[in-house]
């Protein structure tokens, strides 16, 4: 009985997210999730009015390795624009520019990537998992095992992941929750080497050439995010 409850959780867990029913009822099963709703969502959601959400939106992210900053942009279901909500700090750094090309290179990804796991019982508090490897990176990855398990977690540690401490990843897990519980599904998490302005790219490009042609395509996303303001 045990082993099939686990097994039940797990896929639970694991399944894509619009295949879900009351995701947020089943969240808030487990006591860190509880946690969190009591502590922060009072407070977000003051903050979002004000801000001009309304309590069913769309979250998109987006990291920057070399700001050690992660934005959280929102946009209420009705609407085709995200406005930055929320910005948060990397508790920690791991590795160097560049994408990740391998398992235990300590690097954190760079691309375009979705949350396609939220962990509720993760050893760092609370985490979301992205989807590495995506295309590109197996891609460039080769005959190499280009590892995995990269996620937007708690704790002030990391050979990878992105760390934000347990308290401000209490704050990003609920909004993915409730985006996920309205109806959205999939949260767009794109992960930058830096702030892919021109100024910025020429000076990164000077000291890692190898990276320019990537870098290159991502500035492509970069752009559009910041012109258009959506991802769609």
């Amino acid at each position: 009985m045990k082993i099939i409850f686990t097994l039940t959780l797990l896929f639970m867990m694991s399944r894509p997210l619009s295949a879900q029913n009351n995701f947020k009822q089943q969240q808030l099963t487990f006591e860190r999730v509880k946690t969190a709703y009591t502590q922060k969502w009072a407070v977000l959601k003051e903050e979002m009015h004000q801000k001009g959400f309304k309590d069913k939106f769309e979250v998109h992210i987006e990291a920057y390795k070399s700001e050690g900053k992660v934005e959280v942009c929102l946009r209420n279901s009705n609407e085709a624009k995200y406005s930055l909500f929320k910005t948060y700090d990397f508790s920690a750094h791991s590795g160097i520019l560049g994408p990740k090309t391998k398992k235990d290179d300590l690097q954190t990804p760079e691309g375009i990537y979705f949350i396609d796991r939220f962990n509720p019982e993760s050893r760092f508090y609370l985490s979301l998992r992205i989807n590495y490897p995506n295309a590109v990176d197996l891609l460039r990855s080769g005959q190499q095992d280009p590892g995995s398990a990269i996620y937007i977690h708690g704790n002030q540690l990391t050979v990878g992941c992105i760390p934000l401490t347990d308290d401000k990843i209490k704050e990003v897990y609920v909004l993915a929750v409730e985006a996920s519980n309205s109806g959205q599904k999939q949260i767009p998490v794109h992960i930058f080497p830096f702030k892919m302005t021109k100024e910025n790219m020429n000076k990164k490009t000077a000291v890692f050439p190898q990276h320019k042609v990537f870098w290159k395509t991502l500035q492509l996303a970069y752009d559009n995010f910041k012109k258009s303001k959506t991802t769609v």
